[in-house]
């Protein structure tokens, strides 16, 4: 391994026997409730409260009838029908079969480690679930746990979305942008109707009290409250902007949705495909770069190979054109992991890795690097999923 390519990824020491075993690691999540929650997921309630407050306690009942009734109709199916397909979506365990079956969610899941298995799931079997898996399984870092049919991770409802929530996550996508779209032309109907013709929005029974046009009443018709025209209106716009922002994130999402169910692929597809796109672009765009850099990293490796193992056992750092000022602060350094490594030697209550002392000492002075670490995740590019393949 390189000194000054690669980072030094080790896992922290614990105290115990000299048996090695795998690093403990947090439990596995069982669906959207399990702690800790996501920020994105107290947002979501918080904005879907204030809207659903604000829609059904001042605006929709300003509207003249029977529009009063019909919106009060149509917006509470979409607010209902949201509320109860997001809980399920969060609820619902996506998890493969032979998971849940299993899975005691109270234990913790060990590290991977890729010195053992370069892949999470290989021939159908996981190694970290340590079941064997269908073919369309993914193994989510974030969950840690191995879903079915597998489609993103979303934050807003802190778990993942595969074959068993899917059709909920949609349901709910759907009423959700139903729901704010009818909010938000209702609020520019009354901000209009305002200034055209406000005797239009004070229809109800309790306005016939009031005199001008100048003191307006929210909550109606349960518990009347005056308020100002300007506040009015000020709530208005802010939440009209809101209401708007919320549009285009939900309009987005669905439109993206509705694309992946035409081409009959998933979010993880679609991300995967796009990357070897991408990927084969730059190669045909910059050849050139591509065979520099290659060139560089094999006079890197070169110039110096410093492989100290992250295990019990030693390291060992090879250096080649000693006499170049590059060479000697090379030396320096893996002077230092050389001096590090031997302090380490005498700590012998901790270990590292997966494997027994005696094979780790002889990966070590064969230059062999054991690490134990978790499968990254990837940002999707609507900014609200994670994706944890299984092969990255």
């Amino acid at each position: 391994m390189n000194c000054f390519n690669k980072k030094l990824r080790r896992t922290s020491p614990i105290h115990g026997s000299s048996t090695n075993e795998l690093v403990p690691s947090k439990p596995p999540r069982m669906n959207g409730w399990s702690w800790p929650p996501q920020a994105f997921q107290v947002v979501g309630w918080l904005v879907y409260s204030y809207l659903g407050i604000v829609s059904f306690g001042i605006y929709i009942p300003l509207l003249p009838p029977p529009w009063n009734h019909v919106v009060y109709s149509v917006i509470g199916i979409a607010f209902v029908l949201h509320f109860f397909t997001h809980i399920a979506a969060a609820t619902i365990d996506p998890a493969d079969a032979s998971v849940r079956a299993k899975q005691s969610y109270s234990n913790p899941m060990p590290f991977f480690d890729r010195m053992k298995q370069p892949h999470v799931i290989k021939d159908l079997h996981c190694y970290l679930c340590d079941v064997k898996v269908g073919p369309n399984v993914k193994h989510c870092g974030v969950c840690n746990k191995c879903v079915e049919d597998f489609d993103h991770h979303c934050q807003w409802l802190n778990t993942c979305v595969g074959g068993r929530n899917y059709w909920c996550f949609f349901v709910a996508l759907c009423s959700a942008t139903l729901g704010v779209f009818i909010l938000v032309v209702v609020i520019l109907f009354i901000c209009i109707q305002h200034y055209l013709n406000p005797d239009s929005l004070r229809t109800a029974p309790q306005f016939h009290n009031l005199l001008g046009n100048s003191t307006w009443l929210v909550f109606l018709p349960l518990a009347p409250i005056k308020t100002s025209s300007a506040a009015l209106l000020i709530l208005a716009f802010v939440t009209a902007m809101l209401s708007i922002a919320c549009l285009l994130l939900l309009a987005h999402l669905l439109g993206f949705h509705c694309y992946l169910f035409f081409k009959g692929i998933s979010t993880y597809d679609y991300i995967k495909t796009q990357r070897q796109k991408e990927g084969r672009k730059s190669e045909s765009e910059n050849p050139k770069d591509v065979k520099i850099h290659n060139k560089t990293l094999q006079s890197q490796d070169t110039s110096i190979d410093c492989e100290p193992a992250l295990s019990q056992s030693s390291g060992t750092c090879k250096l080649q054109n000693k006499g170049s000022l590059t060479s000697r602060f090379s030396e320096s350094i893996c002077t230092e992991l050389e001096t590090f490594r031997k302090s380490a030697d005498k700590e012998n209550s901790f270990h590292y890795g997966t494997e027994n002392p005696t094979k780790n000492a002889a990966k070590a002075q064969s230059g062999v690097v054991t690490s134990a670490h978790r499968v990254p995740g990837v940002q999707d590019p609507l900014g609200s999923a994670v994706m944890t393949p299984d092969d990255t």
